[in-house]
């Protein structure tokens, strides 16, 4: 099957599979299983997480032996996909996970799928039943390569022990280059205990596979002379630009232009929170005034961005006066959702470093922007609805609070890993992000679970880190049993429980679109024998369950004790610690733009609706 490019964001300086340039190894006998190791060890992979079953069991024997593979034993194999998406994206390298066939390889599809939505780079490496079994039925037997091949970058199926080598090579090149994204490779078990040879480098054949890089020169002058004519432009951030590489030279050609800078949610500390020139992150529940700007911009430069969804909103209202610079490494995300007045393929290390030449030229010939009107403005916005929250009559903690003091106590260099929900958009406000990889979330599929494993990998791939996973008592009862991986392993990941004893986000959508009617989101009560939830008990208590899995585990419940708890947390370093913050239930992630309006609809707070004075941009 020929190879295609698929890519959105630019991909991230990853370390290439070592297939030239390098003394080669001389060819030996070996098992398919022993070649599969040694493969994994010349591409580089010092951490492997997986369960062993059945039909991956021969390659877990020579796994004993290496001193360069690290297997980490996960205790399900979501934990391993979202623990290899975490070490990926914490340390820039290809994540690897492992499992069996079966079951063992489609409990990969959740965290398959999430990495592919997230362009990370991951190669996942399942078992497979003997060749000759195939598309028997036989026991364990489950078409891995069809299942996945939606939410792959590629994928392969391996029945012959002397393609291991080139496959293991060429899995590790495409994840890593042009869009970042998961590989799939499935190795028939009679391919693993098969004799053969293995040398390296071996020969890759990847025809049709040949990502550009490098951006078109005509294209690039057209985007600098937009950026210098425009009044109102926005420079639209997103995850590309960190797999890319490329924070520097983004800070470069902000600081060159003056322009404002919006973060996606998936682009965090790509450009520092802090910096002059940041107005937010964008969408469903980003700032009002980033939200606002590429609203009311005359210019949009889309750099490693996608037009998602919950950036757009109402996709034929979003930026109505915008004319499009698309920079992207995936010709198919440029005008897929909104047309593009000027198209850029391209890496977006590459693309924003010949912007600043050609912005430069722009500047020599006397051509500047004039953004003095848009800066008042956007100040005027900034200022008028900054992100903030209520605290809670009753005493109780609030959960923005919770989140911004763990950000403001945290060593600096700590890594934020968030799972999925309102936790998840309070960590992406009230923690400032100043470096690229410090903040992992699921963004794309929104999966509930990811915090935990996700935290354990970025912990395996940074050990001199301080890693917090913020999680909700939602998505920690999906795969909490990774903190005995973290125990066993000494992986001492930090994890804050955000529990309001419900299913936060949809309970905050049954209360602004349901009438109140909460089905189905409390957690931490069953239906008394009146049908009315009993809110008295706890099931189950974190506090107990953790340190029944090897964690330190504290319960804060006063808002006087948080600093301390905290700093407990911070200074415990031997074992997982996890802290379960009971918090307010009523507590709402604002701003937010409703599911299916125009982003003109923001609300800054329940029922507020910000005043901008159209008149002035019409």
């Amino acid at each position: 099957m020929p190879m295609t490019e698929q890519a959105t964001g630019a991909h991230h300086p990853q370390p290439r599979a070592r297939t030239g340039g390098q003394p080669s190894v001389t060819a030996t006998h070996v098992t398919g299983a022993q070649s599969l190791i040694r493969s994994l060890e010349e591409v580089g992979a010092d951490t492997v997480f997986g369960i062993p079953g059945g039909a991956i069991l021969p390659a877990y024997d020579p796994m004993m032996d290496s001193t360069r593979v690290r297997h980490v034993l996960v205790r399900h194999e979501q934990g391993a996909g979202h623990a290899a998406a975490g070490y990926a994206q914490a340390t820039g390298k290809v994540g690897v996970c492992m499992a069996t066939s079966g079951p063992g390889a489609t409990n990969l599809v959740t965290p398959i799928a999430d990495a592919h939505m997230d362009s990370v780079p991951l190669v996942a490496i399942t078992g497979q039943v003997a060749s000759k079994a195939i598309g028997t039925d036989a026991f364990q037997e489950a078409d891995i390569c069809g299942i996945t091949m939606p939410i792959t970058k590629h994928n392969f199926l391996v029945t012959k022990a002397e393609d291991i080598p080139r496959t293991i090579a060429e899995a590790f090149h495409i994840a890593s280059t042009g869009r970042p994204g998961p590989v799939l490779v499935d190795i028939a078990k009679d391919a693993l205990q098969a004799q053969t040879t293995f040398s390296w480098p071996p020969t890759q054949d990847l025809p049709g596979y040949r990502p550009v890089t490098k951006p078109h020169a005509k294209q690039i002058r057209e985007a600098a002379k937009l950026i210098t004519q425009s009044k109102r432009p926005v420079l639209y951030v997103g995850g590309g630009v960190l797999k890319a590489g490329a924070t520097a030279e983004l800070k470069v050609l902000a600081e060159l232009t003056g322009a404002p800078v919006t973060t996606t949610l998936m682009a965090l500390g790509a450009f520092p929170d802090s910096h002059p020139l940041h107005v937010g992150m964008p969408g469903m529940h980003g700032a009002v005034t980033a939200v606002t700007a590429l609203q009311k911009a005359d210019l949009i430069v889309a750099l490693g961005a996608r037009f998602d969804d919950r950036v757009t909103g109402k996709l034929d209202s979003f930026a109505p006066y915008a004319k499009i610079v698309h920079a992207d490494i995936d010709p198919a995300e440029i005008g897929k959702n909104r047309t593009a007045d000027v198209p850029i393929v391209g890496d977006a290390r590459e693309v924003l470093a010949d912007l600043v030449q050609a912005v430069q030229a722009e500047h020599t010939e006397g051509n500047t922007g004039d953004y003095a009107a848009w800066w008042k403005d956007l100040n005027r916005w900034r200022d008028t609805y900054p992100l903030g929250y209520d605290l809670p009559e009753d005493g109780s903690l609030s959960p923005q609070q919770v989140i911004q003091r763990i950000g403001r106590l945290a060593p600096e260099g700590t890594i934020f890993a968030a799972g999925v929900g309102q936790h998840q958009m309070w960590a992406s406000h009230f923690i400032d992000y100043e470096q690229p990889a410090t903040w992992l979330n699921s963004g794309g599929a929104g999966t509930m679970g990811y915090a935990v494993p996700a935290a354990m990998g970025a912990k395996a791939g940074m050990p001199d880190r301080t890693v917090w996973a913020i999680d909700g008592d939602g998505c920690f009862q999906m795969t909490n049993q990774e903190l005995t991986t973290c125990a066993l392993n000494n992986i001492p990941i930090k994890v804050a429980v955000i529990n309001n004893g419900a299913l936060g986000m949809v309970r905050q959508w049954q209360t602004l679109f349901y009438n109140q009617r909460y089905s189905n989101t409390v957690l931490h009560a069953g239906p008394g024998s009146d049908g009315v939830p009993n809110k008295g008990t706890r099931v189950p208590d974190f506090v107990k369950l953790s340190e029944a899995m090897g964690c330190h585990a504290i319960r804060c419940e006063d808002p006087a004790d948080l600093d301390k708890v905290i700093e407990e947390a911070n200074s415990i370093n031997d074992r997982p610690v996890v802290v379960d913050f009971i918090v307010h239930e009523d507590a709402m992630v604002w701003p937010m733009v409703a599911a299916g309006t125009s982003n003109d609809e923001v609300q800054a707070a329940r029922g507020v609706r910000p005043d901008f004075g159209d008149n002035e941009d019409d």
